[in-house]
């Protein structure tokens, strides 16, 4: 599926689920240069005061931009399976020899 929006359009939008569940808003993304995409949401700052407040953010407080279903005027997430078989569908097949 492709989707195209602005990145600045996103700050700020309300994200929930696909079964209505309110996730927070979105505070800042994280993108991966070298491939080019957004790879995370976070719904508070990233600024961690130990490695232990970094991992509970990025754990309790993000969001896999992979699990994102559509983005206007709300973020929507896919949850559960349903996110972890379409995450599933977009890696790439790995071959065995």
């Amino acid at each position: 599926m492709l989707m195209t929006v602005r990145l600045s359009k996103l700050f700020g939008m309300d994200i929930y689920t696909t079964t209505s569940e309110y996730k927070g808003k979105v505070y800042d993304l994280v993108i991966n240069l070298e491939k080019g995409r957004v790879e995370t949401i976070t719904t508070e700052p990233l600024r961690a005061k130990s490695k232990q407040d970094a991992k509970r953010i990025i754990s309790e407080k993000s969001i896999p931009y992979r699990n994102v279903k559509s983005a206007k005027d709300i973020v929507l997430v896919g949850v559960g399976k349903d996110a972890t078989e379409e995450a599933e569908e977009e890696a790439p097949q790995r071959h065995r020899r």
